[in-house]
């Protein structure tokens, strides 16, 4: 079961949320046998980077560009700590282009490394393990580089339909000074960035029950079979299905 709950007021302005999700038993009963089996969860981009503690151990999440299946078994728990888009500014001590599309241990990242031998993955209430976790970043934040204060706006104006040139141009930069500025705030071009905010904002409100064609119209696609194409390359499955779905992903 997935849930998820607001980040301490130290980290909240680059914290979007704290988050845990739980493998229920899953039994399946045939004729012959009786089994209990893995669950697939799928992971889709949404501009974000998570730092994750697992059976696996503690990783980075880096910016996805695809989906993505998690399998977990009965009793797995996945604890989760998920920057906003754009504001990890040096919190990982590595550019963040190259986390893109990697789980990378925490052990491997020098930086982060203690919050690996901090919060180590346990079976108990995840609220100790977060919090310790949060007070570690609170500090990490104030001693790294912010993230780029013009993120938030090459975000929305990417999400509004503006073209690559005119945001460049509305921020005064060149095109290629976005390129790196936006590679740094989010680990991916603008012209990614812009397929994966649109993505999410067809996923929103579809999810509040609108009709496909008109989440294609506010979403900014060029009609619904544009966005038909576009979910399915982002998520792997159509959007209905994508919709269907419980939980976010871990």
């Amino acid at each position: 079961m997935y849930r998820e709950w607001a980040p301490d007021s130290r980290v909240a302005g680059r914290v979007a949320c704290v988050w845990s999700n739980e493998a229920t038993v899953t039994t399946t009963v045939t004729t012959t046998v009786t089994t209990t089996g893995t669950t697939p969860q799928l992971v889709v981009p949404d501009g974000c980077v998570d730092l994750i503690w697992g059976p696996g151990g503690a990783q980075v999440a880096g910016p996805d560009t695809g989906p993505k299946t998690v399998w977990m078994s009965p009793g797995d728990r996945y604890l989760g700590i998920r920057f906003r888009p754009g504001a990890a500014g040096g919190v990982f001590g590595v550019p963040l282009d190259s986390l893109r599309d990697l789980r990378v241990p925490l052990s491997e990242l020098e930086p982060l490394r203690e919050l690996s031998e901090l919060a180590p993955f346990t079976g108990g209430p995840p609220e100790p393990v977060t919090d310790a976790v949060q007070r570690v970043l609170a500090v990490r934040m104030r001693t790294t580089s912010e993230p780029d204060p013009a993120a938030s706006a090459i975000a929305e104006a990417l999400l509004a339909g503006r073209s690559v040139r005119e945001v460049a141009w509305d921020l005064g930069l060149g095109e290629r000074q976005l390129l790196r500025r936006s590679l740094r705030a989010f680990g991916y071009g603008p012209k990614t960035l812009q397929r994966v905010v649109r993505f999410q904002r067809a996923l929103r409100l579809a999810r509040r029950g609108i009709a496909a064609a008109e989440v294609a119209v506010a979403s900014g696609y060029a009609d619904q079979a544009h966005m038909a194409n576009e979910v399915r390359r982002l998520a792997g499955i159509p959007l209905g299905r994508l919709v269907g779905q419980s939980g976010d992903g871990y």
